[in-house]
């Protein structure tokens, strides 16, 4: 037999491939059309749940019909923060992606049981502990908590309830502003004066709209007697307003000099961040009153708030004030992948969009550069993204082992986030609680013992460690 020279061969089995992939469909990146479930787990689990629990309030809000839904998948619902797939799929991908989302959200529970039992003894690299339960009632989003002198917890609900927790009890304060409860806003931070056996004085974050019913966060303060809010003021408003219904932010602290500390996202516009004329993407500085402080970076800057303390943040949602190192450090949720611990320092520039670790949600590229010589670096960063909720560091006796590390609720993935520190750097990480649910907020009370908040249902939790 003759032989076929190579080139010939080659010639030949290009020419098979060729014919076979012609009749495979290629989706718009050029690639091999990929399942349904690959797709989901790519694109879509890190918000809904890897097994569709997070739908299980069957909360549709744009319909549920697969042309509901794949219009909803291709273009995006911008209002609620989901993200436009048209760019990371094809037509049949989506398709096929919104049939499989609609036929296994039908079998999922109206609840999902939490896979932790909470009674159980939970065993840390460093300590064990338990959870007790010290609030719970009717609340589905506990999202802020605070503490009072004489021990009793401030908790807000997103909804717009703000509760009294007093020996056991929950009672409801009354006097809250006017706010609005639209996608990730509403009623947020609570915050109480350093100086409240003075005067009193709590601080509340809130979405807040305008006439045109364009919203951002507000912060306000009112004074706290006989479980109900008196003389309530607010004390600043982000501008702009915006129908977007993401990234509000909003933790509050306070320094040791008596100055209050807040956060605000970029509000779902990326060019926010790095705009110094507006309220978005930003860490502020201002007075218990409001006053803007006369040694804020941008004061003499024209056109920029006076307020911004630093910028180039995407949403900042933990925030925390270490009085031993006399610094300030925050958690903030990047896109797909890129959250981010940062030391945040006086008029720095923290880099977003114009430098991140992150992709877009619909996996194209926001930019190639990772590091910047007039962009301060993270801390440490998460791929993939937990979805950061808050922040809390660990301090006092209370809990051997942990003193000086950071705990951090992880929305995403439904655990505890241990960031294991050394000289401000972080050498570890641990994952507790696992699947507990989303865990809205870690805070440190007064007498040293951690409290967690968690999602739907809502319940704050005391970790109590186990000798």
């Amino acid at each position: 037999m003759k032989k076929i020279k190579l080139p010939l061969l080659v010639f030949f089995a290009l020419s098979m491939l060729f014919v076979s992939l012609s009749f495979v469909k290629i989706n718009q990146q050029g690639e091999l059309p990929r399942s349904a479930g690959a797709l989901y787990l790519q694109y879509c689990a890190s918000c809904h749940g890897e097994n569709f629990e997070r739908f299980a309030a069957r909360q549709w809000v744009y319909g549920n019909s697969v042309q509901d839904v794949v219009s909803t998948l291709k273009y995006g619902r911008p209002a609620i923060g989901m993200p436009e797939f048209g760019k990371a799929m094809s037509d049949s991908e989506i398709n096929t992606l919104a049939q499989y989302t609609i036929e296994n959200v039908a079998r999922v529970p109206a609840i999902i049981p939490s896979s932790l039992n909470v009674k159980d003894t939970v065993r840390s690299l460093d300590l064990d502990f338990v959870l007790e339960e010290v609030a719970g009632g009717n609340m589905k989003i506990p999202w802020g908590m605070a503490f009072l002198p004489n021990g009793d917890m401030l908790v807000t609900e997103k909804s717009g309830v703000l509760y009294l927790v007093s020996g056991g009890k929950m009672m409801v304060v009354d006097g809250l502003p006017e706010l609005f409860v639209r996608g990730q806003g509403g009623l947020m931070e609570v915050a109480v004066h350093p100086q409240f056996e003075k005067n009193s004085l709590i601080y509340i974050a809130y979405a807040d709209g305008d006439a045109s019913n364009a919203l951002n966060t507000s912060i306000g303060r009112g004074e706290l007697r006989n479980g109900r809010l008196v003389n309530f003021e607010r004390i600043m408003r982000g501008i702009p307003g915006t129908n977007a219904g993401v990234h509000f932010g909003c933790r509050i602290v306070f320094d040791k000099d008596g100055y209050l500390y807040f956060t605000i996202g970029d509000r779902g516009r990326k060019e926010n961040a790095q705009d110094l004329s507006n309220h978005c993407g930003k860490v502020h500085r201002i007075f218990d009153d409001g006053r803007i402080p006369t040694d804020n970076p941008f004061v003499d800057v024209p056109n920029a708030v006076k307020s911004i303390w630093s910028y180039g943040h995407r949403n900042p949602q933990g925030l925390v004030y270490d009085r031993k190192t006399n610094l300030i450090w925050s958690n903030e949720h990047g896109p797909k992948g890129g959250d981010e611990l940062n030391i945040v320092m006086k008029g720095k520039n923290y880099g977003w969009p114009e430098v991140t670790f992150g992709i877009n949600y619909d996996g194209t590229i926001i930019t190639n550069d990772t590091a910047r010589v007039d962009v301060e670096p993270p801390v440490y960063y998460w791929i993939p993204s937990i979805g950061p909720s808050s922040l809390a560091k660990v301090s006092g006796s209370r809990y051997p082992g942990w003193e000086n590390d950071f705990l951090s609720g992880s929305l995403s993935f439904e655990y505890l986030e241990r960031t294991i520190m050394k000289n401000n750097r972080v050498i570890a990480t641990e994952k507790l609680l696992h699947k507990i649910g989303r865990i809205r907020n870690v805070v440190q009370a007064p007498d040293g013992y951690l409290y967690i908040a968690v999602e739907n249902p809502g319940k704050v939790y005391k970790i109590v460690p186990v000798n």
